[in-house]
């Protein structure tokens, strides 16, 4: 396993982090804890020692799972990753969208990040988690009706008070990134990149870059699309936040699945699988640090974690640019 420095700071992550939010269950169509756990431990074993969760995961199961998962394992040899400002039990902030839970009960889901908010949510986070810290806290969605400075300040305390080590961000664009960062020190930015979703590479890569920042990329294989274990006419479970995307309409499913297929032949050169080689493929990109991946179960999670293990050469690097150039989807 390969280890990375986020940002300017002194926290390093397993490059292959473990994405929590299918464990949690919401919006995957449920999950089963102890398989979860599993998934976890094995991913340990393999080197994977840095964790990607949140509450809004499950309203608290995803934090549970990593929690018991954790057990046993000496604190400073994982890395917890959680965030905070995604509120179903509250209605505060800026209404986000209506969602049910695991159980099919109705939720009204808020993006709020008010000082007292995070505050709170940190502490049940840490109950849950079961650890007296967590070493990058990240706002999961920025708040418009709060003031950035606002936030950060809650993110400044939390670090004084020795609950969190470092403040991060997700899904903030380049401007709110640079604002969030006047107030405290936002060593990370969580952003969704793969293949087929590369728009940061327009201004916020070249940002962190300069700024020495870090990216965490989420859904590196495309929520599932990029595995090339779906097919045209895929049933999706219910309550699969996927069923009503156009990515993953037939066509864009068939057009997807002739461009893995052309890299069928280099995967297998590498003993490798077209996941594993996705995976790799976005670690190698400029500005990218760590690529955070679900596993349901445990050999998917030790198969995530070899993808760590592949080395691409220049030419193969730019073979499979060539290759995604030629790729259109339908929007």
């Amino acid at each position: 396993m390969e280890y990375r420095k986020i940002g300017n700071s002194e926290l390093e992550l397993s490059v292959v982090t473990f994405g929590a939010w299918a464990a949690g269950g919401w919006m995957w169509g449920g999950t089963e804890h102890s398989e979860s756990v599993n998934a976890i431990r094995a991913a340990y074993d393999c080197g994977v020692t840095s964790i990607d969760t949140a509450p809004v995961y499950g309203m608290g199961t995803s934090e549970k799972i990593v929690g018991d998962a954790i057990v046993g394992i000496p604190r400073d040899k994982v890395q917890i990753l959680t965030k905070c400002g995604l509120r179903w039990n509250v209605k505060k902030g800026s209404f986000y969208f209506n969602s049910f839970d695991n159980d099919g009960k109705a939720l009204e889901i808020y993006k709020y990040s008010g000082k007292e908010g995070i505050i709170k949510e940190c502490e049940d986070s840490l109950r849950l988690l079961k650890t007296d810290y967590i070493d990058l806290y990240q706002v999961h969605w920025p708040d418009t009706t709060t003031a950035f400075e606002e936030t950060m300040e809650a993110f400044e305390k939390l670090i004084q008070r020795g609950k969190i080590r470092y403040a991060g961000v997700s899904n903030y664009n380049l401007e709110q990134f640079i604002e969030a960062n006047k107030y405290t020190n936002v060593v990370s930015n969580q952003l969704p990149y793969s293949m087929i979703k590369r728009e940061i590479e327009n201004d916020l890569v070249p940002y962190c870059i300069e700024a020495n920042k870090s990216i965490l990329a989420y859904s590196p294989l495309g929520r599932g699309i990029l595995t090339g274990k779906l097919k045209a006419g895929h049933q999706f479970a219910e309550g699969d936040h996927r069923a009503g995307m156009s990515s993953y309409s037939n066509e864009n499913i068939v057009r997807i699945n002739e461009f893995l297929a052309k890299l069928q032949l280099l995967a297998d050169a590498k003993n490798a699988t077209i996941s594993q080689l996705v995976i790799r493929w976005t670690l190698d990109q400029s500005g990218i640090t760590i690529a955070l991946v679900g596993a349901r179960n445990a050999s998917q999670a030790i198969q995530n974690a070899g993808a760590a293990d592949i080395c691409l050469t220049v030419e193969e690097l730019i073979f499979i640019s060539t290759e995604l150039s030629k790729l259109k989807l339908v929007e």
